[in-house]
């Protein structure tokens, strides 16, 4: 029976960890823009928290030059409508709407 508990509350522990998140947040390159150092080169990622996350699900060319001088996640900090879940480090995401 104690197994059965423990098991129990483990599923219920782990389900929780992947909380859908619906919000506004900043997106940009996650090197150039919020100093994550690994991996290298540029990728998408997000800031939620004042905590950055690299992207899964959007690549960092899927809105345009990412080294473009005014628009470019390279070069500027974005806002977003994003819905997703943080897995593992990263933000999964199900939908990313760049806001103008």
């Amino acid at each position: 029976m104690k197994k059965i508990i423990l098991l129990s509350l483990l599923v219920l522990a782990s389900c929780s960890n992947k909380k859908e998140i619906k919000q506004v947040a900043e997106v940009s390159c996650g090197q150039c823009k919020f100093e994550i150092e690994e991996p290298k080169g540029c990728d998408l990622a997000i800031r939620i928290d004042d905590k950055a996350y690299f992207i899964d699900g959007a690549n960092i060319d899927d809105f345009g030059d990412a080294h473009d001088k005014t628009t470019g996640f390279c070069n500027v900090i974005r806002k977003a409508d994003v819905v997703g879940t943080i897995e593992n480090g990263r933000f999964k995401a199900t939908s990313i709407k760049i806001l103008e």
